[in-house]
């Protein structure tokens, strides 16, 4: 009897211990539970700030990286701005050089229309001139020459124009009526002894250059001339003479005088021209 008791007091001592023990450790293993939900919950927010820090350091660099590949862009933009600009610039540049050049050679054109035009007309005036010298002279353009060379080389007419000048130059100085009727009947006496035939007079020119200044811009010296004198002035291609035409002696002698003080002079315009004749 005794035994039992003690055998049940135990057995119950046992079911007491055990499920103290179980109590415990239940006890401790809901907080060992809490602790470790707390401290996952801790390094669950610990990770997520970590991600978060990550990805607002990730997004930093992704827009820096961003902003820097704009910057670039811009600057290639704006490089490429101003190239266009340049080459527009060029472009207008050389639109303008082509403009200039266009204008330029419409201009050339134009002058050698009229350069061609002018010598057509040129051409024209040295035929009819030729064509107005054999009419007078009676001899072909040719011979016309020849003589007026072989004219200007014979002695005997260039002492008689060397006397009438001195006889000119004589009645200009004096001024007197009586004077110039001398020169009148002198200069019909040579033209009779000097035996100058068709009514032409040769005048001799020292250079080119001379007889360029007599004829004058667009021949108008020798227009003004011919004007005031009425000796027709014949211009060809004969060297350092030009020829006076006029059936008048008196007419051509007083043209080849004005001609002789106007080239002495060197002032040779169509104002002093009608002065000098007046005067002879």
């Amino acid at each position: 009897m005794g035994t039992w008791i003690i055998i049940l007091i135990a057995l119950g001592a046992f079911i007491i211990g055990v499920g103290g023990c179980f109590l415990v450790l239940r006890y401790v293993s809901k907080q060992t539970l809490k602790e470790a939900a707390a401290e996952a919950e801790i390094i669950k927010k610990n990770k997520i700030i970590e991600a978060k820090e990550k990805f607002i350091a990730l997004k930093a660099e992704h827009e820096a990286q961003v902003q820097q590949a704009n910057s670039k862009l811009q600057q290639q933009e704006s490089r490429l701005q101003q190239r266009e600009n340049q080459l527009n610039q060029k472009q207008g540049e050389l639109q303008r050089a082509q403009n200039d050049l266009n204008q330029q050679r419409e201009n050339v054109e134009n002058q050698m229309t009229v350069i061609e035009h002018r010598n057509k007309e040129l051409d024209k005036l040295c035929k009819q001139a030729q064509d107005q010298l054999e009419a007078i002279s009676g001899l072909s353009a040719a011979e016309a020459k020849a003589q007026l060379i072989e004219n200007l080389k014979d002695e005997a007419k260039t002492d008689a124009m060397s006397y009438v000048n001195e006889i000119m130059e004589e009645a200009k100085m004096t001024a007197n009526k009586e004077a110039k009727k001398i020169v009148v009947q002198t200069i019909q006496r040579v033209a009779t002894e000097a035996a100058i035939e068709n009514s032409v007079s040769v005048f001799h020119i020292e250079s080119d250059e001379i007889k360029g200044r007599v004829i004058g811009r667009e021949g108008r010296n020798i227009r003004a001339l011919e004007a005031a004198t009425g000796v027709e002035i014949i211009v060809d291609d004969t060297p350092e003479a030009i020829v006076l035409s006029a059936f008048d002696p008196v007419r051509r002698e007083i043209a080849r005088l004005s001609l002789h003080q106007l080239v002495t002079d060197g002032r040779i315009h169509p104002a002093r021209i009608e002065e000098v004749v007046n005067k002879v």
